[in-house]
């Protein structure tokens, strides 16, 4: 979803037509409706806060701060090979260069990056850990126990399939597959995978498509199983380049597993609102190097975005850059 437009429902009739210019999106597959909590077999637990007189209620992945501890969740990597006519895209070419390579040793997996923000030393850790101890550092997030961190990943077979089509999106040549065509492709290796677990489809310069282009990646729930599907684009400075899709999906996951976390002003999808832009931080993207490679990790708000008491996140902030952004001002 881009910049407050929210997809909380896909069709599910194909669409083969593409639509131009290129719109950056991300979207959500509905699981449950409505909310219906603690259905997973994931670590889980409620935050809970009140914003104008209602109550609100979002199931995160991990322990209750409160009562910190640390969850590792156990994480499979399926690499996806698109073929359309003579053109194959696969994120596993390149070796120990390529999208699944990189993707590996990208700060989503890497522990070594130290996260210090606006002042705050929020640790040493992986991006999305960082992201949710600053979410909740005044309520526990700031205890050195408290850590919400994805397992070193299984890589399974890869998947080949055919794409719907080609074109060139972003300035960048690219396969185009339809999302609910997609969904439906991969939902038995997705129930093929442990319920506590979070598989992630992995492809490379390729965009989902729903009645137009271009969908970086989604994340969903069946009932039992969460996953998230990702696209590694390999151009610099163009949307989805390298992992920022990933962080952006891995993020909402953590924020939103069952996919049925609903607010005032949507969803609680905590990449959605950013993914806009910020100045000098195109489609919302902050760089971090490492393992010699610069990545490119989204923005993702904070719990006060969404009305929370500004004393639950880091330094007060609604972003965990710090970027100022009015509550629900960009949709959820």
């Amino acid at each position: 979803m881009l910049a407050g437009a929210s997809l909380l429902a896909l069709s599910s009739v194909a669409i083969a037509k593409d639509t131009l210019p290129a719109h950056p999106l991300f979207a959500v597959q509905p699981g449950l409706r409505p909310n219906i909590h603690k259905a997973s077999a994931l670590p889980t637990w409620d935050f809970k806060w009140t914003y104008s007189g209602t109550n609100y209620t979002a199931i995160f992945v991990g322990a209750n701060p409160a009562s910190p501890a640390s969850n590792t969740v156990p994480v499979e990597i399926i690499p996806v090979v698109f073929k359309y006519k003579g053109t194959t895209e696969n994120p596993s070419k390149g070796k120990a260069k390529s999208p699944l390579a990189r993707t590996i040793a990208s700060p989503i997996f890497d522990a070594t990056t130290n996260y210090t923000q606006g002042g705050t030393n929020v640790g040493t850790t992986q991006y999305e850990d960082a992201f949710q101890r600053a979410a909740l550092w005044g309520i526990g997030g700031s205890s050195s126990s408290y850590h919400v961190l994805l397992g070193a990943p299984t890589v399974l077979k890869a998947m080949k399939l055919t794409a719907q089509s080609s074109g060139t999106e972003f300035g960048v040549p690219v396969l185009l597959e339809n999302i609910n065509t997609f969904d439906a492709a991969i939902q038995s290796t997705v129930k093929a995978q442990p319920v506590d677990s979070l598989p992630i489809f992995l492809m490379s310069d390729t965009y989902m498509t729903s009645g137009g282009c271009c969908i970086g990646g989604y994340h969903s729930y069946t009932g039992t199983q969460a996953y998230s599907v990702t696209t590694y684009i390999t151009k610099t400075g163009v949307f989805s380049q390298d992992d920022s899709a990933l962080s952006h999906e891995v993020g909402e996951w953590m924020d939103d597993p069952e996919t049925n976390n609903g607010v005032h002003c949507g969803i609680y999808e905590v990449g959605d609102p950013l993914e806009g832009g910020q100045p000098g931080h195109p489609y919302g993207t902050w760089p971090y190097t490492v393992n010699g490679f610069q990545y490119h990790m989204q923005d993702l708000v904070l719990p006060p975005y969404f009305g929370a008491p500004t004393t639950t996140s880091v330094n007060g902030w609604s972003t965990f850059q710090g970027y100022t952004i009015g509550a629900c001002s960009n949709g959820g």
